[in-house]
């Protein structure tokens, strides 16, 4: 059986859920982090209850998990998941959401109605098909959203698919969708026990033929520098400005290395992405990444001494360093379950697409369901331009992102 007559309905869903707001809170204490979230998972509860699925259930944090029974007589063939996030990134807004439909694009930019936004094609190698594609954008004013709504909607259509093809052989298929992915909490409830899978896979990559089997690993680093306040009028030889230091520290940091602007492939960086402070106190939030556990390590000892000189440069003055680990790089534990990863690529030649597997330079909420039990890659979801105004995606790509999973699916049950 193949898609050549299939009617899609992966467009039609992603564009109602890009309608949603489902932004994520990095300042809320709340599980999930914004109420919001909420309602799109209920809805997509809704629609896997009317599928049919079994074991349809939306956990009191916000997860949600299904089942698709085998259709097969074959036995013992593993459970595989798909996976997929709600929320949208805290960078650009995700309110009122205004897609744009651009059929057979002419030229090397979009320009988009609001806010001045442009959207560079040559940027993409594969730009020059674009001419003969559908895009969907913003009008400017928003982020669109296929970051992870375009991996929703498709693990939803290849649900239909297997619905309108019984034909279609297939073993114990679990999905779930999760909220809070941006800010780093996807998995922190996540029920690997409960998920009940031998290996799965997070929809959320970028274009057709990427995959991610070997991503960064990733430290969150908080810096406080501590000072001295007192009445500016009689300050002299007693005031100690934390934010000076902050200063300071931040222009020691590399400006031809080791930042995002400066580094590719499997280069790490580190990276400041906010300071906050006073007078008194002033704390700096840091990411670093780096493919091996080793250049992370390096990377703590190295800012550590930065901020050492730093308040050496300020006697009196002091500073707290804390670094949490967000998430490790999956290759170690794939690298244990080699079929599944042979899958993807196995699948997309099936497909027509070339794979391209190489380094992540970011994470998925697989990389920690890895750690936790659950061996799961990230597969393409067509998703261009992450976070951005310019966001985009082709609607060609999300078609096959859904011939991918099916084509997955087929294989566990094929070689079982």
């Amino acid at each position: 059986m193949t898609f050549e007559n299939y009617s899609y309905t992966v467009v039609d869903r992603f564009l109602k859920y890009v309608g949603y707001d489902t932004q994520s809170d990095d300042n809320s204490t709340t599980v999930p982090s914004t109420e919001k979230q909420l309602v799109l998972l209920k809805e997509l509860v809704k629609e896997l209850e009317e599928f049919g699925l079994e074991d349809v259930v939306m956990a009191e944090t916000g997860e949600v998990y299904a089942t698709l029974p085998a259709n097969t007589t074959k036995e013992n063939i593993p459970t595989i998941g798909f996976l997929a996030h709600v929320d949208t990134a805290p960078a650009n807004s995700g309110k009122d959401v205004k897609p744009i439909i651009h059929e057979k694009p002419e030229g090397e930019k979009i320009v988009l109605p609001k806010d001045n936004q442009v959207i560079d094609l040559t940027e993409w190698e594969d730009w020059k098909t674009f001419k003969d594609k559908t895009l969907i954008t913003s009008d400017g004013s928003t982020l669109l959203g296929g970051d992870d709504k375009a991996g929703v909607a498709e693990i939803m259509d290849a649900l239909n698919y297997f619905k309108q093809h019984p034909e279609v052989k297939h073993g114990t298929i679990r999905i779930a969708f999760t909220p809070d992915e941006e800010i780093g909490r996807g998995t922190d409830h996540f029920d690997v026990k409960k998920f009940n899978a031998t290996f799965a896979y997070t929809v959320d990559g970028g274009q057709p033929g990427d995959a991610g089997v070997d991503n960064f690993s990733a430290d969150k680093v908080t810096i406080t520098f501590k000072g001295k306040d007192i009445h500016p009028g009689y300050a002299k030889g007693i005031l100690i400005n934390s934010q000076k230091i902050a200063a300071t520290f931040i222009d020691s940091l590399p400006k031809e290395k080791m930042s995002p602007e400066t580094t590719e492939g499997r280069e790490p960086f580190v990276h400041v992405i906010s300071i906050n402070g006073t007078v008194e106190e002033t704390t700096l939030t840091m990411i670093n990444r780096a493919f091996t556990q080793e250049e992370l390590d390096n990377f703590r000892t190295f800012l550590n001494d930065l901020a050492k000189e730093a308040c050496d440069a300020y006697p009196g003055s002091s500073y707290d360093l804390e670094a949490k680990v967000q998430y490790k790089n999956m290759a170690e534990i794939l690298k244990q379950h080699q079929q599944g990863v042979d899958y993807i690529t196995e699948a997309m030649l099936r497909i027509g697409i070339q794979p391209n597997i190489k380094p992540t330079r970011g994470g998925t909420d697989g990389a920690s369901l890895s750690y936790e039990g659950l061996p799961c890659p990230n597969i393409f979801a067509g998703e261009r331009n992450f976070h951005a105004k310019t966001e985009f995606v082709v609607v060609e790509d999300l078609q096959l992102a859904v011939q991918n999973i099916v084509e997955i699916a087929k294989l566990w049950e094929e070689n079982a």
